[in-house]
């Protein structure tokens, strides 16, 4: 007679099968636990105890919104990152000099302002050429860091950021000013979030209508915690690259 298992009979053969099931689920865990371990990552943070931060701009659309963003950085002194896409520094040039006047460091925000997990490594590989050769005629920056239209990668991209000598960098502290939520919204979110060794992320397009009104809010505040404000590569040289987070 078979055993009893709870209120089910099993025979012998059944729970050999069982058995092999069991195992056969508990590989394939492993296996999706040790590839999604190692799936190639951008850079969201630094981790330090020194109290520093790296504030972003992406810039695809307009030239309404970026001059008070850079006049509002100049104001209080501040240096840091702008991540501009290839088409916009073609059709804003004087803007996209501006910037690198001021001493901010200029990374590229690709060319098409598309999901590049959607695309081949050479595709891809072709993007960050496009828009790398227009900022190096406009501004004369060579860039190193890319952040991907709308954040979106996948191991393919990443390769073929790397074999490209770029670095992708993402953020931690995502201001949501693209989603235009309300000044008070963007000031507390960032204030609350922000954290040694954070890459902030905000915004200097057009569609973004109240990153202006909130910025110099947000730069009080954070001195007033005692953090001072770095370019990425800056932050990048301060320890040892974390690169898995979240917002």
């Amino acid at each position: 007679m078979p055993k009893i298992f709870g209120f089910v009979s099993l025979s012998k053969r059944t729970k050999v099968m069982l058995v092999g099931i069991i195992a056969l689920v508990f590989l394939t865990s492993s296996v999706l636990y040790v590839q999604a371990y190692h799936k190639l990552k951008p850079v969201y943070e630094v981790p330090t105890d020194k109290k520093v931060v790296a504030l972003t701009f992406d810039i695809s659309w307009g030239n309404q919104t970026p001059m008070p963003v850079i006049e509002i950085l100049k104001e209080n002194n501040i240096k840091c990152t702008f991540f501009l896409s290839g088409p916009w520094v073609k059709q804003y040039p004087e803007i996209a000099q501006r910037i690198k006047k001021d001493g901010h460091e200029i990374g590229s925000h690709g060319y098409r302002h598309i999901n590049l997990s959607n695309l081949s490594k050479s595709e891809v590989k072709e993007e960050l050429a496009k828009a790398h050769k227009n900022i190096k005629e406009v501004t004369g920056a060579e860039a190193k860091l890319i952040r991907t239209p709308n954040g979106d990668y996948s191991d393919s991209v990443i390769e073929g950021i790397h074999e490209s000598n770029y670095e992708a960098i993402q953020w931690t502290t995502d201001s949501l000013d693209w989603m235009n939520p309300g000044v008070n919204t963007i000031i507390e979110r960032v204030t609350k979030k922000a954290h040694p060794g954070d890459i902030i992320l905000m915004h200097a397009s057009d569609t973004c209508k109240q990153t202006q009104e909130a910025l110099p809010v947000v730069i009080k505040n954070l001195k007033e915690q005692g953090y001072q404000f770095v370019t990425v590569s800056e932050l990048l040289k301060e320890a040892p690259v974390k690169t898995e987070g979240s917002e």
